[in-house]
């Protein structure tokens, strides 16, 4: 495999990073502003967790690919559900209160799994092909970085200009991402 098509790998596993970073600074655009720490926080762990899943699944190979696989999406689909829900929860009252931030504790740890499952099949499926798997977990963390930064940017523009409490079209944007991942594996 070409450094061209792992590039395009990336991309393709960065665009829900991309996504879930957006509806994540709607979210913090409201509460204030995105300070430096959390874009930096999201960025790194999306990267992180984006570079680590496909090496897990590269190590696996195919020893226990097809049992995960099979629950993957659906795993994807309750995490970022219920990220989006709690979203909706303590965003969509707009009193004034600050609300938890996504970018802290367990909640970056669930947003970070839940887009980095794919990555987890990425690694699956270049160990079956017998491809290296070092250049790509650094492509691929990398670009996840890049994408989730450059979604927070995005989405910390729309909140500012908006200045409303969009934390629940963030939690809907989450939940849509898990119905899709869910919805394209059962019906594809």
């Amino acid at each position: 495999m070409n450094t061209i098509d792992v590039i395009f790998i990336a991309i393709g596993l960065a665009m829900d990073a991309f996504t879930v970073a957006m509806a994540v600074s709607l979210h913090l655009a409201g509460q204030g502003g995105i300070s430096l720490r959390q874009y930096f926080r999201l960025g790194f762990h999306f990267g992180l967790f984006q570079a680590l899943l496909p090496l897990l699944g590269w190590l696996a190979g195919n020893t226990v690919a097809h049992y995960l696989e099979t629950i993957a999406h659906w795993v994807a689909m309750v995490l970022l559900s219920y990220i989006g829900i709690k979203l909706i929860r303590d965003g969509g009252r707009c009193d004034g209160v600050t609300r938890p931030d996504p970018t802290r504790g367990l909640s970056l740890v669930i947003l970070s799994l839940a887009v980095s499952i794919d990555a987890l099949a990425t690694g699956f499926s270049l160990s079956l092909l017998g491809e290296d798997i070092y250049l790509p977990v650094v492509i691929i963390g990398m670009v996840a970085s890049a994408f989730t930064v450059a979604g927070m940017l995005i989405g910390g523009k729309i909140g500012m200009v908006w200045r409303g409490c969009l934390a629940w079209l963030g939690g809907l944007i989450l939940i849509g991402i898990g119905l899709k991942i869910l919805l394209a594996h059962l019906l594809g």
